[in-house]
């Protein structure tokens, strides 16, 4: 069971990083100026559903395995405060549905429940704040986000959903824009302490640390070609578990309207240790209003 859990933590750790790398601004393209290392401004909501469905038929530990798929739907809602755009505060929740076992790819869509196979239900909810630390450095920002559990088991009847222990995570976001606005490199350290006692939940008393670097090529303001790689590391503080992997991927963004833009992204994790070897399937919106 502890491998099967740390399947979906690997799986929902990179989405969690997928689900920031998402661009809309003020003026201009949105999807070109607005990066997750720029913040808004006071009276504006920046709100961001994104979907990510992640599948796995190998692993690490036994190699072939029956179809698992954990799909994680988050809403990210926040809003700026004062008048120099530096700080925003926000709410994020997060919905999962698993099924594991050999069932067909989209079961997660039955939210059947059903005993031994499938388990769904919204399962954390997180204040968050982000800010620029550095007041001429706008394009270097931190979201600090505190993640409480809502789920009462993180495992019934052989059926992982979600870790049980509160989470600390941190994110550093940083973006350069090349001459000529046609090409932009967006880069995050994503770190997540998990609190708590084994005997709570599987990953507490450990950290995780995740580096990823984004290109994007802008054939035009309203459309992006992007390209990524991410490392992921669990390190041990006492729980007596270890995990990495490496993924890459590529996506595009597309501005359907002056507020709304739309992305679709896949990863394939290449390497891992104490992991699955799946991949992901990505979809999100987001609007500035």
């Amino acid at each position: 069971m502890r491998e099967l859990k740390s399947h979906i933590i690997a799986a929902a750790l990179l989405m969690s990083s997928l689900a920031g790398f998402a661009q809309d601004d003020q003026t201009g393209s949105n999807i070109q100026n607005l990066t997750p290392s720029k913040l808004i401004g006071q009276g504006q909501w920046d709100i961001k559903w994104f979907n990510n469905l992640y599948t796995e038929t190998e692993d690490t530990f036994n190699g072939d395995i029956p179809r698992n798929v954990f799909f994680t739907s988050t809403l990210d809602i926040f809003t700026g405060v004062g008048q120099n755009r530096r700080v925003n505060l926000g709410l994020l929740l997060e919905f999962r549905s698993n099924t594991v076992g050999g069932r067909d790819l989209f079961d997660f869509l039955s939210f059947d429940g059903e005993e031994g196979s499938a388990r769904s239900g919204l399962t954390s909810i997180a204040p968050a704040i982000k800010f620029t630390p550095f007041p001429n450095v706008n394009n270097f920002s931190i979201q600090s986000a505190f993640f409480i559990p809502l789920v009462d088991n993180e495992t019934e009847n052989g059926v992982f959903l979600d870790q049980k222990g509160y989470t600390w995570q941190n994110r550093f976001f940083y973006d350069y824009t090349f001459p000529g606005n046609k090409w932009q490199l967006f880069s995050e350290l994503n770190s997540e302490l998990n609190l708590g006692d084994e005997v709570d939940s599987f990953a507490n008393n450990s950290l995780r640390l995740t580096p990823g670097v984004f290109l994007s090529y802008f054939p035009s303001s309203d459309f992006t070609i992007l390209g990524l790689v991410q490392h992921s590391q669990l390190l041990d503080l006492g729980n007596n578990f270890t995990q990495n992997f490496t993924a890459v991927g590529g996506g595009v963004k597309f501005q359907l309207s002056q507020p709304l833009n739309l992305e679709l992204l896949y990863t394939n994790f290449v390497r891992g240790n104490n992991t699955g070897l799946g991949q992901t399937f990505n979809i999100g919106l987001r609007a500035v209003l």
